[in-house]
């Protein structure tokens, strides 16, 4: 296929050289396994096929591919300085009340307390009422079990910030 059947941004992403790509998928998800895996099939024909790759490789994480992924994500209720994905992805907490803030942030260490690890949900689009309730429903979740969830999200995190990818202009 050549540049001038596919997209815009799908062109730019698989003319990127090797570092510029592993840089911005980096930004996307912080396991280098997932990273590796992505640029290995470089150039896509499609973004459906990147993201199919995404998902392939989500699904085939170790748990401390798993982990790697996970410390890359801020908690609820506290995206990183400076850091306006995190900003954007969580914005459902941005008005949120003082009481929840405060809720949340207990939600917070405590899951990190019980499971290892930042709580990790595709925050997009949630309130900070949705985001708190997620919390709590899953702080009782056996560990597998919450491990398999906190794939799905970070599967679903990696669709969005991979679309967003695709759809932004050149700096």
């Amino acid at each position: 296929m050549t540049s001038s059947t596919t997209p815009g941004g799908l062109a730019r992403f698989n003319a990127l050289e090797e570092h510029a790509a592993r840089t911005a998928l980096h930004e996307v998800c912080a396991s280098a396994a997932w990273v590796r895996e992505l640029l290995a099939r470089r150039p896509y024909a499609t973004a459906d096929d990147l993201l199919s790759r995404s998902d392939t490789a989500t699904a085939a994480l170790t748990p401390a591919d798993l982990a790697e992924a996970m410390a890359g994500h801020p908690p609820i209720g506290r995206p990183a300085p400076g850091d306006p994905t995190s900003s954007r992805e969580q914005r459902g907490m941005s008005d949120a009340s003082r009481d929840l803030r405060a809720e949340m942030l207990e939600l917070n260490l405590a899951y990190q307390e019980r499971f290892g690890h930042v709580f990790l949900v595709c925050a997009t689009g949630r309130t900070g009422e949705e985001m708190r309730d997620a919390a709590r429903e899953r702080i009782g979740n056996a560990p597998e079990r919450e491990r398999e969830i906190v794939r799905t999200e970070l599967g679903m995190i990696n669709r969005i910030r991979l679309a967003r990818l695709l759809e932004e202009e050149p700096a």
